[in-house]
């Protein structure tokens, strides 16, 4: 198959996940970056000399920008083999992954789409756009399974999940009332619990500075809750055993009724994990922050259209 044909098929929205005008845009968008990228490289690897050929000079680029974005997203969204990937562009597989290896920091630098137009990269944006916008945050996290790292080395215990009892890798995700993704970030080997994961991000010091911020959590932010009453809001305690009726049936009301408001969390998750590589990640562990903060770049795009 030609260069051509593969970049017409990898095109469509069934590999990249996105549209055509929405790619188009992306193309646009990443032409700068992705120049002074290409430029650090070979200063690099020209050990810091003076270039001695204008800009552009030399052999061509086997793939262009666009056909290396087609390929990061064909791989995001559908987690397809790098050497399916150089069968459809005839190309080895090395080029292929080289090409992906340079796309997705730029896809994960790229923060996160709001309504609004402005882009989030940080937890501190984010608390400053709910503040300025009046909104109320939805948080909550979610894990992905990754490969078990090899016997006896360190540090192999803190990915087993005592939830899903597999060695996974959580993140944490911000929604608005929509379910749009706002942020995800505090991406921490899945033994470390959600609160201690967002607290680790400075997410104390940023609701004191933001007092008006609320935020709608689940119980397993409760000690977050606890310390800013105010701000932070989780289910109700669960009555004991030998509760009344009416104080059970006060309880089940009050739970719904915050299970409702905060259930837009799980749609924005849902949105993140629709992207394959997400449901189960069998690349290099320390890979993974880029990818998710990738997807839910891309993610967000598409929410914020809505």
């Amino acid at each position: 198959m030609t260069i051509k044909k593969a970049r017409a098929a990898l095109s469509h929205s069934v590999f990249t996940g996105i549209s055509r005008n929405h790619l188009d845009r992306l193309v646009t968008e990443l032409a700068e970056p992705s120049a002074a990228a290409r430029e650090g490289r070979l200063h690099r690897r020209r050990g810091g000399r003076d270039r001695h050929r204008w800009p552009g000079a030399g052999h061509p680029e086997t793939l262009t920008l666009r056909d290396r974005l087609l390929l990061t997203l064909a791989w995001l969204r559908l987690a397809l083999p790098h050497q399916a990937l150089a069968l459809l562009y005839s190309v080895d597989r090395s080029t292929v992954s080289n090409a992906i290896r340079q796309v997705r920091p730029l896809l994960a630098g790229r923060g996160f789409a709001t309504p609004s137009g402005q882009r989030l990269h940080t937890l501190a944006d984010l608390l400053a756009y709910a503040a300025a916008e009046g909104l109320t945050v939805r948080l909550d996290g979610t894990e992905i399974q990754v490969r078990r790292p090899n016997a006896n080395q360190p540090g192999r215990r803190a990915f087993v999940s005592g939830k899903k009892k597999q060695n996974t890798i959580k993140a944490t995700v911000a929604s608005d009332a929509h379910g749009r993704p706002m942020w995800a970030g505090a991406i921490r080997p899945g033994r470390q619990h959600d609160q201690t994961a967002v607290r680790t991000e400075g997410i104390d010091d940023l609701l004191d500075a933001y007092p008006d911020v609320k935020f709608l959590v689940d119980a397993g932010y409760r000690g977050l809750a606890k310390d800013h009453p105010d701000q932070v809001i989780a289910p109700p305690l669960k009555p004991k055993k030998d509760a009344p009726p009416d104080k059970v049936a006060a309880y089940e009301a009050a739970r719904k009724a915050q299970s409702s408001q905060r259930i837009p969390a799980e749609h924005a998750i849902a949105a993140i994990k629709w992207w394959r590589t997400l449901q189960r990640f069998t690349g290099r562990r320390d890979v993974l922050p880029e990818v998710i903060r990738a997807v839910a770049g891309l993610a967000s795009d598409r929410a914020a259209a809505r």
